[in-house]
């Protein structure tokens, strides 16, 4: 016979309820970034590949880590994306034996474009106060820790 002390705690009520929220907010904002990168005739992959790299050039390694992939799939994503003139390959100042996976001008350009068209993220934070916005950064950097 189990003890009480034995059973798994169960979160209350209200903790669920936040879990069900949180997944919905990221199935909605994966939905409508998948359509927004379709609308760039680029897949979910190819869309996250290229706004990491209109940031900064990227490795090859670091980018398959980012997008928790293997290294081989990362390579036929900068492919692609290279067959496309959003990406190019060049050589790492550092080290010129690593190669660097960098944005164009034009794949910075779709990056922003593909940023800009994520209404589901923009459009309810707009309705939060700035400190509303503040308490929901502030919860949700503590909860990453």
């Amino acid at each position: 016979m189990a003890t009480p002390d034995a059973t798994p705690h169960r979160p209350d009520a209200l903790t669920l309820e936040v879990v069900e929220l949180i997944g919905s907010v990221v199935a909605r904002y994966h939905e409508e970034y998948e359509e927004a990168a379709a609308g760039h005739a680029l897949t979910g992959a190819q869309a996250k590949l290229l706004s990491l790299l209109s940031l900064e050039p990227l490795p090859m390694r670091k980018l398959a880590q980012r997008l928790k992939c293997e290294p081989s799939n990362v390579t036929g994503i900068v492919d692609r994306l290279e067959a496309r003139g959003l990406v190019e390959r060049r050589p790492d100042p550092a080290d010129r034996r690593v190669k660097l996976a960098a944005a164009t001008g034009e794949g910075r350009r779709v990056a922003r474009s593909l940023r800009e068209s994520l209404r589901f993220a923009r459009e309810p934070l707009a309705g939060l106060s700035e400190g509303e916005r503040v308490a929901l950064r502030d919860a949700l950097r503590r909860m990453l820790g």
